[in-house]
């Protein structure tokens, strides 16, 4: 783990996305923050010593997902699958699918295997998996903004964990996509998906893959904005009795599941599509949902 010394900071970005709006002022005390994010060997000697199983290995129940087809209530978490030509990126489940079988153990699909893996960030975790590890392990998951400090490295101001550019010199400075988003892979990089940690410059405090690789889970609720918390020092969503409430999808009022925010982008993340390989980005995401490009990193405080 890598210590950070607390401070003030302008959180948030009113030039991207509007969910980063407005900018404000945050004050986050000192804190130790893990150098990667959690690895499938990390995992790995938490399952063993625990016999933890996660929420992608368990069948879903019934009861909580009215009007489930039966043939659906089988164990299994969401896969990236690249398209064969170029599709209409406003429609994700394009390339997202639904597999029996895929966990954190098999990361592409029950056929897969974690072979060569063991230094890649685990995935398919949901939030209850990555809280029982922080807990096992006597840590914390970080506020956003414990996370968005630690990640800008102690740059003031700039849109990337390590300046002004996006790839300042010859070589990708994160694991994004590199090509044509979501069929055309180039992984120019050396990876097609996840990278093992460190294959990339650590930033400023020395901390790895704080930008692409994986989607890292916080422990604030998610708001559309960063309206009426400038003033709120760190975790203070958290401990809002109505934040759950209010970060359920207004777009889907008959799913009452909240959601947390990500941080950081993941190898997914493209220019012509994501473009949330920055400190200030955010995204929702549901506490039962898991995935094969969302992963975790822990906290001491």
């Amino acid at each position: 783990m890598k210590r950070i010394t607390g401070g003030q900071f302008l959180m948030g970005s009113d030039r991207h996305y509007p969910e980063e709006a407005p900018a404000h002022d945050m004050t986050v005390g000192d804190f130790w923050i893990d150098e990667s994010p959690v690895t499938n060997d990390e995992f790995s000697r938490f399952v063993t010593e625990t016999g933890y199983v996660t929420l992608a290995e368990r069948p879903p129940d019934p009861a909580a997902y009215p009007g489930m087809k039966p043939e659906m209530i089988r164990a299994g978490s969401l896969v990236f699958t690249p398209t064969r030509a170029a599709v209409d990126l406003n429609q994700p489940l394009e390339w997202w699918r639904f597999e029996f079988g895929a966990d954190w153990q098999h990361p592409y699909g029950q056929t897969s295997s974690l072979q060569n893996l063991g230094r890649h960030p685990v995935v398919h975790v949901a939030y209850e998996d990555a809280l029982a590890y922080a807990d096992w392990a006597g840590k914390s998951l970080p506020t956003e903004a414990e996370w968005e400090y630690a990640a800008r490295g102690g740059l003031i101001g700039a849109p990337y964990a390590w300046g002004n550019s996006l790839q300042p010199g010859p070589k990708p400075m994160a694991k994004i996509w590199q090509g044509n988003f979501p069929w055309q892979n180039l992984g120019t990089d050396g990876f097609l998906y996840t990278s093992p940690v460190g294959s990339f410059p650590p930033n400023g405090h020395g901390l790895y893959d704080m930008i692409g690789n994986v989607w890292e889970w916080t422990q604030d609720w998610y708001a559309a904005g960063h309206a009426g918390i400038a003033t709120a020092c760190c975790g203070a969503r958290s401990a809002d009795s109505s934040a759950e409430q209010r970060s359920y999808d207004p777009c889907m009022p008959d799913i009452r599941i909240g959601r947390k925010v990500l941080k950081g982008g993941s190898h997914l993340c493209a220019p012509a599509y994501c473009r949330r390989y920055r400190p200030a980005a955010r995204y929702p995401q549901p506490i039962d949902t898991s995935t094969s490009h969302v992963g975790f990193r822990c906290v001491s405080r």
